[in-house]
Formats: structure tokens, C-alpha cells, sequence
């Protein structure tokens, strides 16, 4: 019987640069508010798939829809006041 033991560099790739940078992560933790208040309306838009939605229903998915805009306008606010990169100083 032969071993795949020695196959396995070549079936799992190696590690080296698939970590994500510090700025990825960085990216990832300044735009997580609005990635958790999308899941949560996602979560609540799926509840109500295969069903007639109830009243709690609709206000739950109304304020999901409200802390995404929030989270989208935190985003877009943080992302104004940051310096711009390029251009003629």
C-alpha cells in the first residue's frame, strides 16, 4: 500500500502569506459594525422567508435596517474626516 503521507505538501498549500496583514485586519475591525448589524438583518429577513412576517417581525427587521444605515454612515463619516492619501500638496 503506498503512503500519501509524502503528498501532502503538494495537497495542502503552505501557510507562508495567507495570514491576513495588519491593515487587513485593521480594515476588517473598523467595518465589523456594519458586518455584524448586515448579518443581523439578514438573520432577521431569513426568519420571516416562510412565514407571513408578525409585527415584532417587521419592527425586529426595521431596526436592522436602521443600525445598518447607522453603521453605514459611521463608516462613511470615519472615512471622511481620515486624510486623503494622494493629490498636490
Amino acid at each position: 500500500m503506498e503512503s500519501i503521507a509524502a503528498l501532502q505538501n503538494r495537497v495542502t498549500p503552505r501557510s507562508d502569506g495567507l495570514e491576513p496583514s495588519d491593515a487587513e485586519l485593521e480594515a476588517i475591525e473598523v467595518e465589523l459594525p456594519l458586518i455584524l448589524a448586515e448579518r443581523d438583518l439578514l438573520d432577521a429577513e431569513i426568519m420571516t422567508l416562510d412565514r407571513t412576517p408578525t409585527e415584532v417581525d417587521v419592527q425586529r427587521i426595521r431596526r436592522a435596517c436602521r443600525r445598518v444605515l447607522a453603521a453605514r454612515a459611521a463608516l462613511e463619516n470615519r472615512a471622511a474626516h481620515l486624510p486623503s492619501s494622494g493629490g498636490a500638496a
